[in-house]
């Protein structure tokens, strides 16, 4: 007869693969804050001010 080979990962293996996920996300994340820091994003040279205060009136 042969022995069921249990294969089941102890609470140490897991905890270490759970732990390297982690790291690799948050790494993951905090490079893509960093790119996107560097991306130079334009902006509108002419701020808009709209008057909007007859809108507002109409809407009550």
């Amino acid at each position: 007869m042969q022995l069921k080979f249990n294969r089941q990962k102890s609470l140490r293996e897991s905890l270490m693969q759970k732990l390297l996920k982690l790291i690799v996300f948050a790494s993951i994340i905090v490079l893509t804050v960093f790119l996107l820091e560097k991306i130079n994003f334009s902006k509108p040279d002419k701020e808009f001010n709209t008057d909007i205060t007859n809108e507002i009136i109409r809407l009550k």
